[in-house]
């Protein structure tokens, strides 16, 4: 089912009282007794934990799976699962000038990504209430993956044009990716760069802001929203080049202060984060994540509606259910004050 989601974001901006609008999916799998393995390769399974998910949670929206390995993989990357964890790919694919420009930029469908496709497909005709966003690797942290996390920022310097070469195929498919999304019902989607969030701000320009800005002109539409997330600690240096991407949100990390970003996010657009999901979903207590949760809104709520209590990144899958009950009722009672 469509939705103006533009007039979605206005309204959300506009309410006095905001529902929370975490990254939350993975913990779905303890509610339903599954493996990360077993949820990352089922649409079927993906879906209904969403399902499962936004009918205990009341978010404002319904996340899928900050899955970053799944677009590496369709490249003939290979992914490592390890229990409990979210796959990660570890080997490079391109090490050479020469396998840059011989890379293939795959159809969407490839590996796992016809899977992920399938399970939004399924989820929008579960969840009715609210909006589903899909869940994207941005360019930049795809093209790390393929040619290496640490390789990839020497490369910068030494074969810039190998690393445009993999970050304009990187593009050309997530930009792909992104409207099958879009085709199969989603009403936006979350583009994960965290590894732009290491970058200089003279690198972040060059090498991350222009390939976002593609991926958001390509599917950006009243009934499709693009959030770009960023959880690297130099993101208050690169908020320029970030702004400049032209999304109709933007989501940080807990790794910065969000106190002294919230502020130079334009008014009209949704500016997320940053309760920690290591510190305090996964390792924290009820206690300490009402405590976090209170703190972070007291300091970016006031005179700033924009503003949504949010995750600062995808909650891990083995974060206990009574951390997450608990960040939902800090809201609640924030909201009540």
């Amino acid at each position: 089912m469509k939705r103006d989601m533009k007039a979605w974001k206005a309204d959300l901006i506009a309410s006095k009282t905001k529902r929370a609008m975490p990254i939350l999916s993975f913990p779905c799998v303890s509610l339903m007794d599954i493996t990360v393995a077993q949820l990352t390769s089922d649409p079927e399974l993906q879906a209904r934990g969403m399902k499962l998910v936004t009918d205990r949670a009341p978010t404002a929206a319904a996340v899928s799976m900050m899955d970053l390995s799944v677009e590496a993989e369709a490249f003939g990357a290979t992914a490592h699962f390890m229990p409990g964890e979210v796959p990660t790919v570890k080997e490079a694919l391109v090490t050479t000038p020469e396998e840059a420009v011989a890379l293939q930029v795959p159809a969407v469908g490839a590996g796992r990504t016809g899977k992920y496709v399938e399970a939004i497909r399924q989820a929008c005709q579960l969840i009715t209430d609210r909006p589903v966003l899909a869940g994207v690797i941005g360019p930049y942290s795809l093209a790390g993956r393929l040619m290496g996390v640490s390789d990839i920022m020497i490369q910068c310097y030494d074969e810039p044009e190998a690393v445009h070469t993999v970050l304009q195929k990187a593009t050309d498919f997530l930009a792909a990716y992104v409207l099958a999304y879009k085709a199969a019902g989603a009403h936006g989607v979350v583009i994960a760069e965290p590894l732009a969030g290491l970058l200089s701000p003279i690198l972040a320009e060059e090498f991350s802001e222009p390939y976002v800005r593609q991926m958001a002109q390509a599917a950006k539409s009243d009934d499709f929203l693009v959030i770009y997330h960023n959880c690297g600690n130099n993101t208050p240096v690169m908020m320029d080049s970030i702004l400049r991407t032209g999304c109709d949100g933007y989501h940080f990390g807990d790794a910065v202060d969000l106190s002294r970003l919230v502020g130079r996010v334009p008014k009209d657009l949704l500016v997320m984060g940053n309760v920690s999901p290591s510190a305090q979903f996964l390792s924290g207590t009820p206690e300490s994540i009402r405590e976090n949760t209170l703190q972070v809104m007291a300091a970016c709520s006031p005179g700033h509606p924009n503003f949504v209590i949010s995750s600062g990144c995808d909650i891990p899958p083995m974060s206990p259910w009574d951390n997450i009950d608990a960040f939902f009722k800090a809201v609640d009672e924030y909201n009540a004050s």
